[in-house]
């Protein structure tokens, strides 16, 4: 052999030896002490070897004719020793993928995709009582899709009468009561269904009107509830062709009648209310637009009543809870419950866990269940009647603000958001 043969043998083995130096390094021994799961990601994240491998003496302690041996590995010996590494490290990957699909598994809540433009803000859904698959769900740029499964999927609904004119529709609030159905909007616009929505006729309202209509609930055969944003409290029994004041005057009207009530900003009023929320028995919460105090009205109530907050942060929102309590909820993401049932000014805070983002609504399923959801996906959930929430991260990845949370009878639910976001149920 020619002294240029062997130069070109020894860059050979050279080689072979730092391929297989490379390789064994880079391999994870299958009996390390290292978690499994902590492998995977950091290989996957990191791409870096993990911290065990098989022992290799460094190179300074091999002698000639160990060096030499190792030099000599021929190919099979080398393939079938990282086969075998391979082959051992398999299941890891199985362990590792379980617990991923027992999280999603864990999450109560599935989204449904509507055919809506990005944008829309949904606002307000209802169910047909005697029909529980029947329903519709409204919001911004005049939207109204209906569903007859239950809210798995939907289609688009469209009212002549509100096409009539050239106005972009902001539909706020719908309700039914057996096969009748109501919608407000804004700007002022009143819809009425005697068949379960099948088909929907316009009632005309009055121009003075004071405020926008937020809230409307059905109560009875042709009977309804309508409320603004100024606190006017209306009932009709005629199907809407006749209106009564509930309340003698607006919001504005009583607080600058009082001005020495000691109410916080109360003094020369001349805002609107943020949110409205009813109870089942028909009384009512409503926060300022400014959140710096909220007030209540009761049948038989001939004023709103108004009350100083009793946290230091303002009021994102209020609500009832199924015990007939309140909850409050603060702009920056705090949680109170009333003590006892009934309206009161004391209050006690709840921890949760919203991540740093507001929560916008909570809505209750049973005295025990209720969930409450804000932005950026924020999902909460308690089983002992509020006294401790639990994060649910079905919404994690959703990049929407979650506005409103509702229960009907039954297992029926839904969460609202912007963007055309919406949340199911699953029970």
């Amino acid at each position: 052999m020619t002294r240029h043969h062997r130069i070109r043998r020894g860059k050979k083995e050279r080689t072979e030896e730092e391929s297989f130096r490379a390789t064994m390094a880079s391999v994870t021994s299958p009996f390390t002490t290292t978690n499994a799961s902590f492998l995977l990601r950091s290989n996957s994240q990191n791409h870096q070897p993990a911290h065990r491998s098989f022992p290799l003496p460094p190179r300074a302690c091999l002698n000639e004719s160990q060096d030499q041996h190792r030099i000599q590995l021929n190919r099979r010996q080398f393939i079938s020793q990282t086969a075998a590494i391979v082959a051992a490290t398999a299941p890891l990957t199985l362990i590792d993928q379980s617990p991923a699909v027992a999280d999603e598994a864990l999450s109560q809540w599935e989204r449904v995709y509507l055919p809506i433009d990005p944008g829309v803000v949904l606002l307000d859904i209802a169910f047909v009582p005697d029909d529980p698959t029947h329903g519709f769900v409204l919001g911004t740029r005049q939207t109204l899709l209906e569903t007859k499964d239950g809210g798995a999927t939907w289609f688009p609904r469209s009212i002549a009468s509100a096409e009539e004119e050239d106005f972009n529709y902001r539909f706020n609030s719908i309700s039914f009561k057996g096969n009748e159905g109501w919608i407000v909007g804004k700007p002022a616009i009143l819809l009425y269904t005697p068949d379960a929505g099948e088909t929907w006729k316009r009632i005309p309202l009055s121009a003075q009107l004071p405020g926008d209509m937020v809230y409307i609930k059905a109560t009875g055969d042709q009977s309804a509830e309508m409320v603004t944003d100024e606190g006017a409290i209306y009932v009709t029994s005629n199907r809407g062709y006749n209106w009564k004041a509930a309340v003698q005057e607006t919001v504005s009207a009583t607080l600058n009648r009082t001005v020495s009530s000691g109410i916080s900003g109360a003094s020369y009023y001349t805002g609107s209310f943020n949110t409205v929320n009813r109870s089942p028995d028909g009384r009512y919460v409503a926060v300022s637009s400014r959140g710096n105090f909220y007030m209540t009205w009761e049948p038989g109530q001939a004023f709103w009543q108004p009350h100083n907050r009793a946290v230091a942060r303002r009021i994102q929102n209020m609500g009832w809870r199924a015990d007939g309590g309140l909850w409050l909820l603060v702009r920056g993401g705090g949680l109170y419950l009333s003590k006892g049932t009934g309206i009161t000014e004391d209050f006690e805070e709840i921890p949760v866990q919203s991540r740093g983002f507001g929560i916008l609504d909570v809505g209750y399923r049973s005295q025990e269940e209720a969930w409450a959801a804000g932005g950026s996906g924020v999902l909460l959930r308690t089983t002992n009647g509020g006294k401790s929430w639990i994060r649910d991260k079905a919404a994690d990845n959703i990049a929407a603000n979650l506005y409103s949370v509702k229960f009907m009878e039954g297992n029926q639910g839904f969460v609202l958001g912007n963007d055309g976001v919406l949340l199911r149920y699953l029970g």
